[in-house]
């Protein structure tokens, strides 16, 4: 009888341990996958960051692109001003 009761405590021992394992292991995968979100946050803020300073970038350019568009068209109008051969009142509706 007494060796029944051994090995019921024998075996709550190992379920303990066992029990005491598998949350140690399920902790460190835990926090494994924490450090990989971690870092995969930390790469994204990187890449937005680098994303929103090239569009910023292309923004400047897509304004400085107009700005120059602006003044050839300028330029063109007073060419056609000065142009004898062009009639400005008929080349208005351009």
């Amino acid at each position: 009888m007494e060796w029944i009761i051994v090995v019921i405590i024998a075996i709550l021992i190992v379920l303990a341990i066992a029990f005491v394992l598998s949350r140690r292991a399920r902790e460190r995968q835990l926090e494994g996958r924490r450090e990989e979100a971690s870092e995969l946050r930390s790469r994204a803020e990187g890449q937005t960051e680098r994303a929103e300073a090239r569009a910023t970038l292309a923004e400047e350019q897509a304004e400085q692109a107009r700005q120059e568009r602006d003044q050839a068209e300028e330029q063109v109008r007073r060419a056609d001003e000065l142009d004898p051969d062009v009639d400005v009142e008929v080349d208005k509706d351009r």
